[in-house]
């Protein structure tokens, strides 16, 4: 536009005011939409990302999924075609008693006043026994037996090399029978497609732990070879105790050959063979066994036992396989007969088939100590449980009895003490005089002892009787199921130690995790009588002697304290009634003066010599004059 038609007309001012503001928001609109844009593809690619992840992971799950029904389906396979084997191995081996290859497993049980007896008809057999009178460790009823993989069969022939073991094979129950004797009898049965059959009879006597069992044969000369029953007995033996690697250390195979009564360790397991007729076996534990006895014997067999870990239910599991000869003829019966009971000697005499030497009244190098338990311990005890209920005072009544016995012995032991305090006076003016001249010295001391009439010895010969004594009441208490689970002061159970404190941790050499209180005080008390009767005996120079009696009793401290209570005990109140004697008996009863009057007569009399000083007087002079020869050469 031009002014007058030749000049152009003014733009007006605020045009290009408004033509930039129009280009800033141009360009920031384009800024947020491009922000917008990339914000919308991020958000889009994450959920795409998603989206593909949750795909991966469904694809996964069904593919593992898959996989697992591949694997089911494999296995359901391979368990069918196992089945289906092991089905047509039962049929094979079963032969005639094809039939009995199959069943369900059923039991039935028997009670008497004892125990009650459960079978079943896998095998015909007896399945466990729970002993009505004992609970295990943990306040249940103590059950012998009852494992998935005990089993008591043998081997028969079903048909032409073919073989089964009757413990795999399904027998039929008859009802059980009363007998007139108040016993009960159950049979089971199993019979071949030609005849053969085998009956199995058990006879549970009205109050009694032992079985009967009687294996009843028609077709024997078929089904056995050589008329030999091939016997084979799984069991695994049950904890009892709370203390299983003591319970275990307990435990043994014991059996008697050829009429002769012996037995075998089991704590680290044992394999045993029979060459020599074997009447019986018992898997014994420390207060119970089970037992199997063959009323005509086995020829020979063996035993292959394995110890199990101290943290399982279980201490030991074995496999016999025993063989017995049975009578001739296509009919035939073979008696055996089964004991799942408690180690009461009492009980296990009766039966006089020598079954009560498992009850350990006394073994190896101290063997001897069971006739003092048999002919002494044992009636004395009886005796006084007769009438007291409490068998802690039961014990202190048998320890009172101990003591009076041997009390002649320890009046001269205590004697001889007194005498030789007498002479401690002479023997350390010699000690002086003769400085460290040891054989100068010994020569002197004996014969001070001959002119005064003192045996040396004398006082050696209680502590020696105190040795069998001990192991006597060692086995004793340790076997004595009569002190199971019966309490006495701060003791639950004095067939076991007792515990005032147990430990986070376990002390080597036999200590343990726990602190016995009774083991305390006798340790205690045999420190006190090492004190005294060390202020009653002559100095001793030689450390090792000067020092033993206080060794003694921290020795004890490791043995007693796993031992039972019923022990501890014992040697508590032992240790008790020997201070109280000795105090008495040297304050009161020996009259030191009469006993130095007395020496002194007897140095004016003629002395003669035994043989046994008159040996040690020249053996004591020739290391005198050889010690004397030595020296001379020296210089």
């Amino acid at each position: 536009m031009y002014a007058n038609d030749s000049q152009p007309l003014p733009l007006p001012l605020n045009f290009s005011g408004i033509y930039m503001k129009i280009d800033k928001n141009t360009v920031i609109g384009f800024v947020l939409l491009a922000i917008l844009f990339f914000a919308f593809f991020w958000y889009n690619s994450q959920q795409n990302q998603l989206i593909l992840q949750e795909k991966k992971r469904v694809d996964d799950s069904l593919a593992r999924v898959a996989a697992a029904r591949a694997i089911v389906k494999d296995t359901v396979a391979a368990r069918i075609d196992s089945l289906k084997s092991d089905s047509a191995n039962k049929i094979a081996t079963a032969g005639g008693f094809e039939a009995a290859a199959f069943g369900i497993e059923t039991t039935t049980v028997i009670e008497n006043e004892l125990m009650r007896v459960t079978f079943t008809n896998k095998g015909g057999q007896v399945k466990q026994v729970e002993l009505k009178k004992y609970k295990a460790y943990n306040g249940k009823p103590v059950v012998l037996g009852g494992n998935t993989t005990d089993g008591l069969g043998y081997t028969i022939n079903t048909g032409s090399n073919k073989t089964a073991q009757t413990s795999e094979l399904f027998f039929s129950a008859k009802p059980i029978v009363k007998n007139n004797d108040a016993s009960q009898s159950i049979t089971y049965t199993t019979q071949a497609s030609d005849g053969k059959l085998i009956n199995h009879v058990f006879t549970i006597p009205q109050k009694d732990y032992l079985i009967s069992w009687a294996v009843q044969m028609t077709g024997a000369q078929q089904l056995l070879s050589n008329n030999q029953l091939n016997l084979h007995w799984n069991f695994i033996t049950n904890k009892q105790q709370s203390d299983a690697k003591y319970e275990k250390e307990q435990s043994r195979i014991c059996f008697v050959t050829d009429g002769n009564y012996d037995y075998e360790q089991t704590v680290q397991g044992q394999q045993k063979t029979f060459d020599k007729k074997l009447n019986w076996l018992t898997h014994k534990q420390q207060f119970f066994n089970a037992t199997l006895i063959a009323n005509n014997g086995f020829s020979g067999g063996n035993t292959n036992v394995t110890a199990q870990p101290d943290s399982s239910n279980f201490l030991l599991s074995s496999v016999s396989n025993l063989n017995t000869i049975i009578p001739a003829g296509n009919n035939a019966t073979v008696d055996f007969k089964l004991y799942f009971g408690p180690n009461d000697y009492s009980i296990l005499k009766q039966y006089d088939n020598q079954l009560y030497n498992i009850v350990d009244l006394g073994s190896g190098m101290f063997a001897f100590v069971k006739y003092i338990n048999r002919w002494i311990i044992m009636p004395v005890f009886d005796f006084f449980a007769s009438f007291v209920k409490n068998y802690g005072w039961v014990i202190l009544l048998l320890t009172l009895f101990i003591r009076l016995v041997t009390s002649p012995l320890t009046y001269s032991s205590y004697l001889s003490g007194a005498k030789m305090k007498v002479l401690r006076p002479e023997l350390d003016n010699i000690k002086k005089r003769l400085g460290d001249d040891q054989q100068a010295f010994a020569m002197e001391q004996m014969k001070l002892f001959r002119e005064a009439g003192v045996n040396p010895l004398g006082g050696c010969i209680p502590a020696l009787l105190q040795i069998p004594i001990f192991f006597a009441l060692y086995s004793f208490f340790n076997s004595n199921i009569a002190l199971r689970d019966q309490s006495f002061l701060w003791a639950d159970d004095l067939s076991r130690y007792d515990v005032i404190a147990t430990l986070p941790f376990s002390i080597p050499f036999g200590f343990g995790d726990h602190i016995s209180l009774f083991t305390l005080t006798a340790v205690l008390t045999s420190f006190l009588i090492s004190i005294y009767n060390m202020a009653m005996t002559p100095t001793q120079d030689n450390p090792m002697l000067k020092y033993m009696p206080y060794f003694f009793p921290f020795i004890l401290l490791f043995v007693f304290n796993r031992l039972p209570s019923a022990l501890t005990w014992y040697y508590t109140v032992s240790n008790l009634i020997t201070l109280g004697l000795q105090f008495v008996i040297q304050n009161y009863i020996i009259n030191h003066d009469k006993i130095l009057e007395k020496i002194e007569l007897k140095r004016k009399q003629p002395k003669q010599q035994s043989k046994w000083q008159e040996k040690y007087a020249a053996m004591m002079e020739s290391q005198k004059k050889l010690q004397d020869m030595k020296s001379k050469t020296k210089k």
